[in-house]
């Protein structure tokens, strides 16, 4: 069972209160930000007082011993307080692992606060992994296959979703003593070379051919939903928009949804494939 904790601070896990104490005062004073100017310095010091908030307190020490790195969700102890983020609070996340009270150490001056941490009911179960989500199931949502620790099922996308926010799915984490984690996807959204999107409205460039443009007319512009026949009036400049109300993507929220709007391209012939006539009266006429 991997313990990562004792290899933060550097010790065996057979190592003594003493030895402990002994190894976390000289990293401490090797990785104090006042001391240590290196950016990296503040994330190892926090690590290196929480890995002695747990190893100097027996009876958090002795859930840690019972259950190691699977409290982490299966990470060493170093990968999980990255995944935390910058300038995370890891005293409050440890604080929902273990359970006890007191205790040194702390992050008392960097964002947390020094004392014990509450309420452990057993190993974390719960899996964390990363996909990635066709844009446009992430406009009308629908199923997406994904594949996660051996396991290969459908979920369910929802309509509106972002990149960076968090799918849980029930039941698909971790299994231990008849109970079952929660598999906890970090969305990525793919991008398109056809939409754009800002907030919940959608941009997309279509043509329109040169006779349009000039005379008016209609063009076929596919959207997000089906084909639609756009009228465009006489004189259509080149980067004029089309707004289509409610056609854009839905607020997870609210349900409500935003605009799509159609950017004019307005396409020249080539001037080698017109008409001879037709050529020498625009050269004249222009």
């Amino acid at each position: 069972m991997s313990k990562s904790l004792y290899e933060t601070l550097g010790i065996s896990e057979n190592a003594s209160a003493d030895e402990i104490k002994k190894a976390y005062r000289k990293l401490a004073r090797k990785y104090h930000p006042d001391i240590n100017k290196e950016e990296s310095a503040v994330e190892k010091f926090k690590e290196i007082n929480a890995a002695y908030e747990v190893l100097s307190d027996p009876e958090k020490k002795q859930q840690y011993d019972q259950y190691g790195d699977q409290m982490f969700g299966g990470q060493n102890f170093h990968d999980f307080a990255q995944g935390q983020g910058q300038g995370v609070d890891l005293d409050e996340i440890l604080r929902q692992m273990f359970g006890g009270g007191g205790g040194a150490g702390g992050f008392s001056g960097f964002g947390g606060s020094a004392g014990g941490f509450g309420g452990f009911g057993g190993p974390d179960l719960d899996i964390q992994a990363r996909i990635t989500v066709p844009f446009m199931t992430s406009v009308t949502g629908g199923k997406h296959n994904i594949s996660v620790e051996g396991q290969n099922f459908d979920i369910k996308i929802p309509a509106g979703i972002k990149s960076g926010e968090t799918l849980r799915v029930r039941g698909k984490g971790k299994q231990y003593q008849g109970q079952s984690g929660d598999l906890l996807l970090k969305v990525e959204v793919a991008p398109s070379s056809e939409y754009e999107r800002k907030g919940d409205n959608l941009y997309k460039t279509f043509d329109v051919p040169l006779k349009e443009a000039l005379f008016g007319g209609k063009v076929q512009v596919q959207t997000p939903e089906k084909e639609v026949s756009l009228k465009v009036p006489q004189n259509t400049k080149n980067g004029q928009k089309f707004r289509l109300k409610g056609k854009g993507v839905p607020d997870r929220k609210t349900a409500m949804k935003g605009d799509l709007y159609l950017v004019a391209n307005v396409v020249l012939p080539d001037v080698d494939t017109l008409d001879t006539e037709l050529k020498k009266m625009l050269e004249e006429k222009l």
